[in-house]
């Protein structure tokens, strides 16, 4: 497995939010519709990465961006989760829960105080997944705030000691190094 920081614009990210679409449209009957830019996840104020499969098939996705106190209900310091997705014949690989730490990582060195997401009741695996990485309930916020089956979820990045320290845990294929998609050269979450 491969982890490259690429940006929201690039051919692959935009291949992967197509798929990530349709299963929105699949469980709720629309895609999101959440104004992205792909400058949102531009260092220092964002981050997304891409997941590439050991035959260079790009198979997972995530991204944060930084977000301000608004009349969304984000607060000054919030990172938010943005287009969490693994293409469904790589998921139980443990891909979701490697981008979340590297996306944590990354928010926290910029300097970020809370983790954020919106996610919603038809996908059940992304609410068990962010309540077992230490995510909480929190007022909804952004976009969907006023839909009932939205779910929204926040961290506090400088309280780790509820986490455990998997920045050096190697995964399957023994890969924790990230790495520019652009110029192939490795690069800190």
């Amino acid at each position: 497995m491969d982890v490259r920081v690429i940006r929201y614009d690039h051919p692959d990210a935009r291949k992967l939010d197509a798929e990530v679409q349709v299963e929105y449209a699949e469980r709720y009957g629309d895609g999101d519709l959440t104004h992205m830019d792909a400058a949102h996840f531009d260092p220092p104020h964002g981050l997304y990465l891409i997941v590439y499969d050991t035959d260079g098939t790009p198979v997972a996705s995530g991204g944060w961006r930084s977000q301000e106190r608004s009349e969304e209900g984000y607060e000054d310091g919030d990172a938010e989760i943005k287009r969490m997705f693994v293409v469904r014949a790589a998921r139980g690989r443990g891909l979701a829960r490697r981008i979340l730490a590297a996306l944590e990582d990354s928010a926290r060195e910029a300097g970020r105080v809370r983790m954020v997401l919106e996610t919603g009741t038809e996908q059940p695996e992304a609410i068990a997944l962010y309540t077992s990485s230490g995510y909480v309930p929190v007022t909804k916020f952004g976009f969907y705030r006023f839909e009932e089956s939205s779910r929204c979820y926040a961290k506090l990045l400088t309280d780790t000691t509820d986490a455990p320290d998997t920045t050096d845990a190697p995964d399957a294929a023994g890969t924790t190094d990230l790495t520019d998609g652009l110029t192939g050269a490795p690069v800190s979450p």
